[in-house]
């Protein structure tokens, strides 16, 4: 099991953007790769810390994590906010500014040149209910730049091949130094040396990838999955971006959702309520029958266990809701109406609810508990 964010930083839940920030930093510069060489347990400690940040730091991300936990993200195929994937390139091209000038980057053992990441792409994957109920995998097709085939870089001469520039400035406090990314390359550590006629003047072309994407049960309308890697290149020796995808779901015909549970709103005749009947409804996954009871009263939640959306956490389903609505005619012919208007003075017609039968008022509230 996921250790949790919070706890990794030693912060509460209630922390602000700036005391995240603070307890990144300081447990950062605790397990950062330069001040402890060769040991695994710092780098991995020092992985979940920037895993921690990443998604804390981002009010839309920490909402989602707040409410759904580590499963928000972790998702299969490959995307999920990049948790258990980072590497110490993501971290710095990400991250690299808060550590300021204290340390270097870091490049298989510490002070070697940084890699640049490419730009992020983003897309939007319209779901039906029965594809967020079950899963599904899309296959997309994404247009991303990568590096021309035969394009060369060399290293850049402003940097150095690291991929930042250091400054020094005077203060009260002395002089202090900090680093940014170099104007130059653009953080990538190299400048283009030859590229081929059809490529763009950073040696960039345009191609079209089907991308597969695998989709868990349970999303959500507005969630956001990543696909690492599957962004746009960069130039010279450089990360891909990441592909981001927006879930969008579309609107069922008969079924609506709330959270993990489905609304289904019946319609019945005022014999079947009388009388009692059977019914296919729609499902998620195709139609169930349901037998109602003789005298069953409009208004009546029929609920069906498990019969909803699972949930993204792991744990169960949520319900189908039947809502049972008695249709009154509009119009009556002859006989039809005279046998209402003797109803009028028949007992039997003459509405007294039991003790149990509970009020519009009190089935909301139980629907939402």
């Amino acid at each position: 099991m996921k250790k949790d964010f919070y706890e990794i930083l030693g912060i509460s839940k209630n922390a602000d953007a700036a005391e995240i920030k603070k307890a990144y930093r300081k447990s950062a510069l605790k397990y950062h790769p330069d001040k402890n060489p060769g040991d695994k347990e710092a780098e991995e400690n020092f992985k979940l810390a920037a895993e921690a940040y990443e998604v804390l730091s981002d009010p839309q991300k920490k909402a989602k994590y707040d409410q759904y936990g580590h499963q928000a993200f972790d998702g299969s195929g490959g995307f999920g906010g990049g948790h258990g994937g980072m590497n110490m390139d993501d971290i710095f091209s990400q991250f690299g500014d808060i550590f300021g000038g204290g340390f270097g980057g870091f490049g298989g053992g510490g002070g070697g040149p940084r890699r640049a990441k490419g730009s992020n792409l983003r897309i939007k994957v319209k779901l039906t209910l029965e594809e967020i109920a079950n899963g599904v995998e899309k296959k997309v097709k994404v247009k991303r730049k990568v590096q021309a085939k035969g394009v060369t870089y060399k290293t850049c001469t402003t940097c150095n091949g690291q991929g930042q520039v250091m400054r020094v400035t005077n203060t009260i406090l002395g002089r202090m130094q900090s680093a940014s990314t170099c104007p130059t390359c653009g953080g990538s550590g190299q400048i283009l040396d030859k590229k081929p006629s059809e490529a763009a003047s950073q040696g960039m072309v345009q191609e079209d990838e089907t991308v597969s994407i695998k989709i868990p049960a349970g999303v959500t309308d507005g969630m956001q999955l990543k696909v690492s890697n599957k962004g746009n290149d960069a130039p010279g020796n450089s990360i891909p971006g990441d592909l981001i995808v927006a879930i969008e779901e579309v609107e069922h015909e008969f079924l609506k959702r709330e959270g993990e549970n489905i609304h289904y709103d019946l319609y019945i005749s005022f014999p079947e309520a009388v009388l009692g009947s059977s019914k296919d409804i729609e499902a998620i996954n195709g139609k169930v029958r349901i037998k109602l009871e003789e005298g069953i009263q409009s208004g009546k939640i029929l609920r069906l266990k498990g019969k909803g959306i699972p949930s993204l956490n792991g744990y169960g389903s949520g319900d189908l809701l039947v809502h049972v609505n008695v249709w009154t005619p509009k119009t009556l012919n002859k006989e039809q109406k005279q046998f209402f208007e003797n109803a009028l003075n028949d007992e039997h017609f003459v509405p007294s609810p039991e003790k149990s039968e509970k009020s519009f008022f009190e089935k909301v509230k139980d629907m939402f508990s």
